[in-house]
């Protein structure tokens, strides 16, 4: 016969299993968290998590842009664009009837009247010019030898002039042209051939000519009174190094690091002004730079309360979101004297953070708690922008500014030497710097060349 089984077994049997069963809820709620985050994934679309870090098969995009209710295309009031004539076209090219198909008599000698004209818009052959400096001597006649001298810039038997230097430039860093692609473009267009070397020392001249002009832009940008900032990776013959920048809507500089921290805010901003406002994601570097002010980018914030909310399913980072798009909107309706005189609208969205950031939240939450905690910290620099009229609420223009070294080794590939990535630095901050006043790339990348 089997064993009897006592009352205070039973007891006992039944206390372990009650034991069991509250141990194995805990963990399976442990679980069902852990699952949420893999079901619900960081991306570009709802975090700070970079592109480049996204999955092979990312979901279809979820913008934070609202709709304007307009039709899609064109809108009314849009000027259109068309190929004009020009009024001084380079060559004229004059159609006349020799004889007249009727009759066949000569039209040599009648009078003619211009009744229409067509343009056609093309390029002449492009090739190479080489062009040769010859120096002579003399003796005079008091026995002196007298010798002339070769121009500035003519320093070797052979050379490439600041046209060739300047393309260079321009197709590698502004057009992101790889180098082999760029050794045959040349030979193709120009008949020119040129070594890999050949190009880094090309591009090496480029960039030691706009150093000066490199020096202008930092300073530039340093004395402003908005200055936005970020950076980004990259790799150096298979090490991580990093791209800054420090732009504003005239200028971008831009510096090739192996330090993401405070070392390389010290080497290239301490002098930075410090009643500047700086505009920037949440890195914590960012925060040791000395400037007067801070502004979060609310674009940031924003994909970070997509992610929350897709993850634990409740309002709170929803209306977080909210209340930045209400403040964005009501920026947009400002008049200048609003930033500095009272606002009611502007004292509600700062209660309305005060109530969110006090609000308890659920400990399981984990990350939504460790978000409202970073919020509390900087609670100061998310309505600087409602305070200061030139201070933007995102960080847009710094990640433009910056996404240019991404495009480059997405279509290049790493750098080899640091040497190599401080010249695309170089090179890059006078071409954006450009752009931002409206000049011509080409010809400010050839002033450079042509600086003696």
């Amino acid at each position: 016969m089997p064993e009897q089984v006592t009352m205070n077994e039973l007891i006992h049997l039944v206390k372990e299993q009650a034991q069991k069963i509250v141990m194995l809820e805990e963990k399976i709620g442990k679980l069902e968290l852990e699952l949420e985050k893999y079901k619900v994934r960081k991306d570009s679309n709802n975090s700070s998590v970079p592109p480049s870090k996204d999955e092979n098969r990312p979901p279809r995009t979820s913008s934070l842009r609202q709709k304007s209710g307009r039709k899609v295309g064109g809108q009314p009031g849009h000027e259109g664009k068309t190929l004009e004539m020009t009024q001084t076209p380079d060559e004229i090219i004059e159609h006349r009837a020799c004889y007249c198909p009727e009759c066949g008599k000569d039209l040599n000698n009648q009078p003619f009247e211009l009744f229409g004209k067509r343009q056609i818009i093309d390029i002449p052959t492009i090739k190479q010019v080489v062009t040769e400096h010859q120096v002579y001597r003399c003796k005079c006649m008091c026995g002196k030898v007298v010798e002339s001298a070769f121009p500035a810039g003519v320093d070797r038997p052979v050379s490439y002039g600041s046209n060739i230097e300047s393309l260079v430039g321009y197709l590698n860093v502004r057009q992101y042209l790889p180098f082999k692609r760029l050794q045959e473009m040349l030979h193709d267009f120009l008949g020119t051939t040129i070594s890999e070397g050949g190009l880094h020392c090309l591009l090496d001249r480029l960039a030691s000519k706009g150093a000066d002009a490199y020096e202008l832009i930092r300073q530039s940008i340093l004395n402003s009174s908005v200055i936005g900032t970020d950076e980004t990776g990259m790799k150096i013959n298979g090490k991580t190094h990093w791209f800054w920048t420090w732009q504003n809507k005239r200028a971008t500089f831009i510096a090739a690091s192996s330090n993401r921290g405070t070392a390389t805010i010290d080497k290239h901003v301490a002098d930075i002004s410090n009643d500047a406002t700086l505009v920037h994601d949440c890195w914590k570097a960012h925060f040791q730079t000395p400037v007067g002010r801070h502004q979060l980018c609310t674009a940031h914030l924003e994909r970070e309360t997509v992610y929350l909310e897709k993850l634990y399913k409740i309002t709170w980072p929803g209306r977080f979101r909210n209340m930045l798009t209400q403040a964005q909107k009501l920026k947009k309706e400002f008049s200048p004297a609003d930033y500095y005189s009272p606002n009611q609208a502007r004292d509600n969205l700062e209660k309305e953070l005060d109530v969110l950031l006090a609000e308890p939240l659920d400990p399981k939450h984990n990350e939504l708690v460790t978000f409202q905690k970073r919020i509390n910290k900087y609670r100061d620099h998310i309505f600087t922008f409602l305070y200061h009229p030139d201070v933007p609420p995102d960080n847009n223009g710094s990640e433009r500014a910056i996404r240019n070294a991404k495009v480059k080794q997405k279509i290049s590939g790493q750098f080899k030497i640091l040497y190599a990535a401080e010249n695309f630095a170089i090179l890059r901050s006078i071409i954006d710097t450009a752009i931002k006043n409206g000049q011509n790339v080409l010809f400010a990348l050839n002033t450079i060349a042509n600086y003696k």
